[in-house]
């Protein structure tokens, strides 16, 4: 086994990863990154690619306050809610993102609309919270080009992936004005050419857009980046302080590293046992489905075997995102999360018994919440989104694409179920159709007057911003009642784990009586949400990945000095984080 020195061992590829490498090396460190999949990017490459950082420049031109985010973020976390860990992430986002403009390729894009995902609770805002990053051409990465993880396949439309933003209201109406026709038809021509001459498109946007300049800019600083580069085991020295890392893959390496390592792989979305204590709807590890990329638990399973714990607190533990899985005409498993559908006017959402649950315009996460509610007592946990003619040929159902796109690939590969009438589709998809007309006369009722008094959609600036704007009275709402009809199982997935790691305010691995485990960091989904269970806007885990990975690698190396002068002279004072409990965050396990 060939022996590697180093400075920093950072494991793992996402936004969290990249961004503790590049602040370590900023500050004159060696780092080595390792990744265990076969490309760059993790998770982070498939997002939105937002960030939800209060406190930054626009938020506070605009009014923002320091209390207003406190309170909103303590009305999500609840009795989750910590205060140490929210005011270091607060702390922090200003001298981040100022770090990231200054100092990397990475260029911020302030949307003037952004609304905050429970606009109705305390210190919620419509705007200056989220924002996103400009595309990126993939040529800057040179002969990297294609070590980034490709774009989730299902969110793709024939290959282009739309920005989130301007570029996908165009592509929403492709069907409805030429002007869009054309910029699709453009758009999508030079996705094909470059994809046909050059293996991938050069334009990258959204997550794929953020990875691609972090990456441009570890490789600007000389960064090695290793791909299908598991880590196999966490060494320490006779003091317990962890040193480097065993790696496996086409090579094995021993890795040693001076200032310690950073985990930074992901969370335990796809891990069935780790599934089975977190989870409460997945008792039995088999009824959930994740499009998380790498999320097993490494970065758990490698910091447990040094005391490392998992913290349970949040009362969510995972960021929850509605799912389909399907299979392609070829066999191919594929899986398309349902981030934006349900608040579109003429779809709903109804439970196993032919009724609607929650307001379908909640976010993703809340509305996740509410599903796993709902199915609480059954052993699967799922839903049908319905929607009639008018819709699906306006707006299509998530993968499922509108007219002039026929439907009939679709029903083929099991997305999509067709119905002629609502009896027909009810016992198609296996729920009682009486029930299924009563739900749909109730809510067509409410709906012709833009009103929905069972569960409030379309209520506030958010319902609105994920509805269609055009559509009146009522950006959210609209009647179910022309054939054919059409319905979408959906089931639980998620985008990211809340439970992660127990860590200090310093980022650093804390054992069960919250003293931490010395040269160990945890960041991103690999550490517990600072969030405390609650989802607050777009870019709820890249923002904070981001933020505390930057801090992680500005201090690391001042975190070795403490130690040396600590082992150095047995009579100083040990550092208040290192060994006092109240700097760490409680720890609950199952």
């Amino acid at each position: 086994m060939a022996n590697y020195e180093t400075d920093v061992l950072v494991v793992g590829s996402g936004a969290a990863g990249l961004s503790a490498a590049i602040a370590a090396r900023k500050q004159g460190l060696d780092v080595l990154l390792v990744e265990k999949e076969p490309h760059l990017g993790g998770t982070s490459a498939i997002s939105g690619g937002w960030l939800w950082v209060p406190g930054n420049r626009q938020g506070v031109a605009q009014g923002d306050t320091r209390e207003d985010a406190e309170a909103y973020i303590k009305a999500l976390a609840g009795e989750s809610y910590d205060a140490a860990a929210v005011k270091t992430f607060l702390d922090g986002v200003p001298e981040a993102l100022d770090f990231f403009e200054r100092e990397t390729d990475v260029e911020f894009v302030y949307p003037q609309t952004a609304p905050d995902y429970q606009m109705e609770a305390p210190g919620a805002k419509k705007s200056g919270r989220a924002l996103t990053v400009q595309r990126a051409d993939a040529r800057m990465l040179g002969e990297d080009r294609l070590r980034m993880q490709p774009y989730l396949y299902t969110y793709t439309v024939f290959g282009y992936m739309p920005e989130i933003g301007q570029d996908l209201a165009t592509f929403l109406k492709a069907n409805q004005s030429l002007k869009s026709f054309t910029y699709v038809a453009r758009a999508l021509l030079k996705t094909w050419y470059e994809s046909v001459i050059f293996r991938r498109s050069f334009t990258r946007t959204n997550g794929n857009a953020l990875m691609t300049r972090l990456m441009a800019t570890a490789r600007t600083l000389a960064i090695p980046m290793w791909t299908s580069a598991p880590v196999a085991e966490l060494i320490a020295d006779d003091n317990g302080v962890v040193t480097g890392a065993r790696i496996t893959g086409t090579q094995a390496w021993t890795v040693h590293a001076r200032l310690g390592v950073v985990l930074a792989a992901g969370g335990f979305g796809g891990n069935a046992e780790l599934r089975k204590q977190a989870f409460v709807h997945d008792p039995f590890g088999d009824n959930h489905v994740t499009p998380t990329v790498g999320h097993g638990g490494d970065s758990y399973l490698l910091a447990a075997e040094r005391g490392g714990v998992l913290d349970t607190r949040p009362h969510q533990p995972a960021s929850w995102g509605p799912v389909t899985s399907f299979r392609t005409l070829r066999g191919k498993q594929r899986v398309f999360p349902h981030l934006r559908a349900f608040g579109l006017p003429g779809l709903i959402a109804v439970n196993r018994h032919g009724k609607r649950f929650a307001n379908e315009s909640f976010s993703y996460h809340d509305f996740g919440t509410e599903l796993i509610k709902d199915n609480l007592h059954e052993h699967k946990t799922y839903a049908y989104i319905i929607a009639d003619r008018k819709a699906m040929r306006r707006y299509g159902i998530g993968y499922a694409k509108p007219w002039p796109l026929p439907t009939w690939y679709y029903t083929k590969v099991g997305f999509l179920t067709e119905g002629k009438t609502i009896d027909d589709l009810a016992t198609k998809i296996g729920v009682p159709a009486a029930a299924l007309e009563e739900t749909l006369q109730e809510f067509n009722a409410g709906a012709a007057r833009g009103e929905d008094p069972k569960f409030g959609r379309g209520s506030n600036w958010f319902h609105h911003f994920k509805g269609d704007m055009e559509h009146k009275p009522n950006p959210n709402l609209a009647t179910i009642d022309t054939g054919p009809y059409y319905a979408v199982r959906i089931e639980m997935g998620d985008l990211g784990t809340y439970a992660g790691l127990a860590v200090n305010t310093r980022s650093e691995v804390v054992t069960t009586d919250g003293a931490a485990i010395p040269g160990l960091y945890a960041v991103g989904t690999a550490a517990v949400s600072v969030f405390g269970g609650g989802y607050p806007g777009y870019g709820a885990n890249i923002g904070p990945a981001m933020v505390f990975g930057y801090q992680v690698g500005r201090d690391i190396a001042a975190h070795a000095a403490e130690r040396a002068h600590t082992h150095a002279d047995p009579a100083a004072p040990a550092t208040k984080t290192r060994r006092n409990p109240n700097t760490a965050r409680k720890v609950t396990t199952k």
